[in-house]
């Protein structure tokens, strides 16, 4: 993967799986790194032949390969080489990868190409010419062509011999022939990540940044944006539950009949909006008088419902005779959201701790006002939420 790609399943933004076990027979691929020679290349060519195989003589560009392919005809007299490129008539190409597939020829002069899904058995050798030119992913993926079929395999990395490579393309190289082990990928992965850096998550770059600050802090503090990201979203609760000491009922004497009172509390528990509880309370006051103050308390009860839901409280209880306890499986970072849009003067009552946040004095009031306080403070929260969403 990419180094982006790669810091994503590192910290935990996606999914990965490692592949660890070969093919049986499979040989790990014999990896050469050398400056251009013609001697070595000649040899390495020659070496194939003379076991009866193939091989790839892959350049980085279309620009000049039958210039390539005239120097390989005249170094090895007799060989059959045959070129293949991207920019071909398809048909063309078609026919030249069957016949270099039925061993009609013996090197392959090629681009990137043949980088993926070719399982030919017969090549077992093949040259990178200005390896240097290539990505860790490409020559990675360009060695796995060969050595598929328990026949040792070689890998020719050339560079050019009078050119001072960079530092990165030097690292590149020898990052090749160091991990030649089968099944390397993931560790090949790593250092192209540690070469390159690991780029914008949200962004377009793929690679980058990550050296400015180094690579151990850069995964320590991404690492922590991306719990404390995780951490702030508010959690869906099915239910919040009021266990304050407010007597919350309809009276036998505001609303005699029984089945007229059924239906006014399965009203009044299904109401999803403020809106709603007013148009109830109008309601009831036309048709059984003004409400008395359990039905208040009941109405005001719901009413906590409805904004204690949405910010993700399961529970309101009692703590001790000093506190009040709000229940809730958010994280730290979620609350501190919240706790942002409360007034000033009550951010130090309110204190986080795990799956609970206690309102610290709360419970020294009646019952009633602990409920119309709950009632003012969340609405509080959840009008500022709403304000931060709109900005």
């Amino acid at each position: 993967p990419i180094p982006r790609t790669l810091y994503m399943s590192l910290s935990g933004i996606r999914e990965m799986s490692l592949i660890t076990t070969p093919p049986p027979s499979r040989r790990p691929i014999e990896t050469h790194l050398s400056p251009y020679n013609p001697d070595v290349i000649r040899t390495a060519i020659r070496n194939e032949l003379d076991r009866g195989g193939q091989i790839f003589y892959v350049v980085p560009r279309v620009e000049g390969i039958e210039e390539v392919a005239g120097q390989l005809r005249e170094m090895i007299p007799g060989a059959r080489v045959a070129i293949a490129h991207g920019q071909m008539d398809e048909g063309e190409l078609e026919v030249t990868m069957l016949g270099f597939n039925n061993g009609e020829a013996d090197i392959l002069v090629c681009t990137t190409i043949v980088e993926s899904g070719l399982d030919i058995p017969r090549v077992n050798t093949i040259v990178i010419e200005d390896a240097q030119r290539f990505g860790l992913s490409q020559l990675y993926q360009l060695r796995g062509r060969v050595g598929r079929a328990g026949i040792q395999a070689h890998a020719w990395l050339v560079y050019p011999a009078h050119r001072n490579l960079s530092d990165k393309a030097r690292k590149r190289l020898r990052a090749i022939q160091e991990f030649t082990q089968l099944g390397s990928g993931y560790q090949l992965a790593t250092r192209d990540m540690e070469i390159r850096g690991v780029g914008n998550l949200l962004g377009v770059e793929q690679s980058g940044q990550m050296m400015a600050i180094g690579f151990d802090l850069y995964m320590s503090m991404l690492q922590e944006a991306i719990q404390e990201i995780r951490g702030q979203e508010i959690p869906q609760v099915d239910e919040t539950q009021i266990d304050l000491k407010v007597t919350a009922m309809i009276p036998a004497n505001y609303i005699p009949d029984l089945e007229q009172k059924m239906s006014a509390y399965r009203r009044v528990s299904a109401a999803l909006s403020n809106r709603e509880l007013v148009e109830i309370s109008a309601d009831w006051s036309d048709r059984y008088g003004e409400l008395p103050k359990p039905v208040v308390q009941l109405i005001e009860m719901i009413k906590l419902k409805q904004v204690a839901k949405p910010l993700g409280f399961s529970r309101i209880k009692p703590d001790g005779k000093q506190h009040i306890v709000l229940e809730t499986p958010m994280e730290e970072p979620a609350w501190k959201l919240l706790q942002e849009h409360l007034p000033k003067h009550l951010v130090s009552r309110f204190v986080y701790s795990v799956n609970k946040v206690t309102v610290r004095g709360l419970g020294v009031l009646k019952p009633e006002q602990q409920l119309s306080n709950l009632i003012e403070w969340l609405e509080a929260i959840a009008a500022g939420l709403a304000k931060a969403e709109e900005d």
